[in-house]
């Protein structure tokens, strides 16, 4: 580090200038990465639903669309218009199954009617991934009364709607953490250098994503914030350090390049402990871990460059600007805090410790949603919407069912056996439709192309079972164990079964993702502090704060999304550690020639007022992400539970770490692994 630190004040200019242009050509990059907003795209390559979105070539309905006041035949005729929309690649109405040219519509059954028909028509749109938002927006503004239900309103939402909302939170969390650190810091332009540092890497962190083509919505909508509130700790440690030096009579020069010595191992360790609880994302089965690990390990990696290097370059270049806005710290003494915990501290700590286990328990029991049934909020314009339309027509859903053609027959039997399967209200196929007794040849392949294609036959199911429930899930498996029989290949696609398959792999990733954390973050504190218990006491103590933050949805009653807890554990775990790692740090110093419960209170006093400003930021922007995005119920949820855990992790550390440190402490001087003398 002494090298390094050498180099980069000798050559400052230079890396301020190297650095610029680099950000210059992120700000180009950043432009030319795609955001993915579909979740099925991240399903693992051997799952059912994956298979079948590869295999199966045909597009299924992907949004349904209500014109109230339309007779029949108006129906028909607009019909026509929408086939016209450009983007819009085909559109089933009642004329799709019944000859509506030649059939009165009164004679029609009315359960077959009421499908389609109710004071309005009901179409199924096909519109190609790329070509949701444009064409719901298109659909919106020519058909202002219309009802949209279906995954590209979903996803038009997320476009239009949820981006909008997320760009717009930068405007409020900027200020308010330049208010935190104002508050925490000795100089007015101090904060200014921490969000210049941190901001230099987000830039570079999004524009480096073109290295992977494409991220997803939740990957793009969180990193920025994620990155700029788990990371700032690395320059507000840097540059407290060097205004220490300082005040110790240092030169600037001198300053800096002790401050980036003294403050290297525990950035590093910092930073280390982060980018290994992103990396442990990696091992999910559902590949959404991999893009969200990836994008934010890269963040914290160049957050911490930029803070060993160009913040370095930029804090001695503005030395003087610095010094002309000095003000007195705004921070109190927390010598009461380090006295009071250590004096009356020890049953409160005794209780929540105790209260670890039930809380394990309750986070294990939570409600939780797998699929795109918790992407919005109940209270959001497309849930009202959906149900606005269940009201006027069943809320039946429909699945693909795609099979090697292999004779009339074996689709006549397999026809009357998904029929029997619980939750399946119709099956729409060739036999079903036409007839078994007609080979297709016989027929114009206007009518065969929409049951037969590429040797493959199809059956189109209905199903009044919500996509995402116990029920709905229980039909998929038996689905899949009724067309065994018949078919070794065979694809299904629909909601239900994608639904089905996410919690399927996802539930299986818990603990690999849990273990890899752990395991890698504990080597890192081992390593760190060459010691066996410190790490185990860090690892309880955040861990503990991730079971008391995930038990509050069991307690509260509330479903949780299981994307957002299994990524928000992996957030927490490798973002908070750093204020255990800081505090643990601080106590070995104070025991070098302080008795332990003394050390504790000291380590408590000193480390209070650098632990609360990064929690404070991270607790803020998990809130505002939480609060301000309402249109996406996944970014909300994520959003609360980052900020509420940010809160359960600074109380943990500073209420109960110090007291677990003291009553340790000789077993911590035991398990050294070199030897370190403790002041008696």
């Amino acid at each position: 580090m002494k090298r390094l630190s050498e180099a980069v004040i000798r050559h400052r200019k230079s890396v301020i200038i190297l650095t610029l242009i680099l950000c210059a050509l992120s700000a180009f990059a950043m432009t030319t990465v795609k955001v993915n907003y579909n979740l099925s795209d991240y399903l693992s390559a051997s799952s059912p639903s994956r298979q079948a979105l590869d295999q199966v070539k045909v597009e299924l309905p992907s949004l349904q669309l209500y014109l109230p006041g339309l007779s029949v035949q108006e129906a028909l005729e607009e019909k026509q218009n929408l086939l016209a929309l450009s983007g819009v690649n085909d559109v089933l109405w009642l004329d799709n199954v019944m000859d509506l040219r030649n059939i009165p519509a009164q004679t029609i059954l009315p359960e077959l009617f009421g499908q389609y028909y109710n004071e309005g028509p009901l179409y199924q749109l096909t519109i190609p991934e790329a070509e949701q938002a444009r064409v719901v927006a298109n659909l919106r503004e020519t058909y202002p009364d219309a009802l949209l239900k279906g995954t590209a309103a979903d996803n038009a939402e997320q476009i239009n709607v949820t981006m909008g909302q997320v760009s717009s939170i930068m405007v409020f969390l900027v200020p308010l953490t330049l208010l935190i650190l104002f508050l925490a810091t000795r100089h007015w332009f101090e904060p200014v250098l921490f969000l210049l540092a941190i901001g230099t890497a987000i830039l570079l962190n999004e524009g480096s994503n073109i290295i992977f083509g494409e991220v997803s919505y939740i990957t793009q909508a969180c990193s920025a914030i994620l990155q700029l509130a788990v990371s700032i700790d690395y320059a507000v440690f840097l540059l407290h350090r060097f205004a220490d030096f300082r005040e110790e009579g240092l030169d600037a020069v001198s300053a800096i390049k002790k401050a980036m010595q003294v403050a290297s191992g525990t950035i590093a360790s910092s930073a280390l402990t982060t980018v290994f609880g992103f990396l442990a994302l990696l091992l999910m089965q559902f590949k959404l871990g991999m893009d969200m690990g990836l994008v934010l390990a890269k963040g914290v990696l160049l957050s911490y460059l930029s803070v060993m290097i160009f913040l370095p370059a930029v804090a001695v270049s503005s030395v003087k600007l610095i010094d002309k806005t000095a003000h007195r710290s705004f921070i109190p003494s927390f010598k009461w805090l380090g006295r009071g915990v250590m004096r009356f501290g020890a049953p409160l700590a005794a209780i929540v410790l105790l209260s670890l286990p039930f809380a394990y328990l309750m986070q294990g029991e939570n409600t939780f949603i797998y699929g795109s049934g918790g992407m919005h909020s109940p209270q959001s314009p497309i849930r009202q919407e959906s149900r606005a339309l269940e009201e006027r027509f069943s809320a039946e859903r429909m699945m693909l069912l795609t099979v090697r053609e292999d004779g009339r027959l074996k689709e006549l039997e397999l026809s009357a056996a998904l029929k029997k399967v619980p939750g399946i209200t119709s099956v729409i196929s060739y036999v079903d439709t036409v007839s078994a007794q007609i080979p297709p040849q016989m027929l114009p392949s206007s009518v065969t192309s929409q049951f037969y294609q590429d040797g493959y036959s199809r059956f189109i199911l209905q199903t009044d079972r919500p996509d995402e429930s116990p029920e709905a899930f229980e039909m998929v498996e038996e689905l899949r164990k009724t067309i065994q029989p018949f078919y070794k290949e065979s694809y299904l696609l629909g909601e239900a079964p994608v639904n089905y398959d996410l919690k399927t792999s996802i539930s299986a990733d818990n603990l690999t993702v849990f273990l890899a954390g752990v395991l890698s973050i504990g080597l890192v504190l081992l390593f760190n502090f060459k010691n066996l218990t410190i790490p185990l006491i860090l690892l309880l103590v955040i861990e503990g704060s991730i079971w008391l933050n995930m038990a509050a949805p069991f307690i509260t009653g509330n479903p949780l999304n299981y994307i957002g807890y299994q990524i928000v554990s992996s957030v927490q775990l490798g973002a908070t550690v750093d204020y255990g790692i800081l505090m643990s740090q601080r106590y070995l110093e104070g025991r070098q020639t302080m008795p332990a419960k003394q050390a504790g209170a000291w380590a408590l006093e000193v480390s209070t007022g650098s632990i609360l400003p990064p929690a404070m930021i991270l607790a803020i922007a998990g809130f505002i992400l939480g609060y301000m995005v309402q249109g996406n119920q996944v970014i909300s949820e994520m959003g609360i539970i980052i900020g509420r855990g940010a809160v359960f992790s600074c109380l943990m550390v500073i209420l109960v770490l110090p007291k677990l440190l003291v009553w340790l402490d000789k077993l911590i001087f035991k398990t050294n692994l070199h030897k370190r003398k403790a002041s008696s």
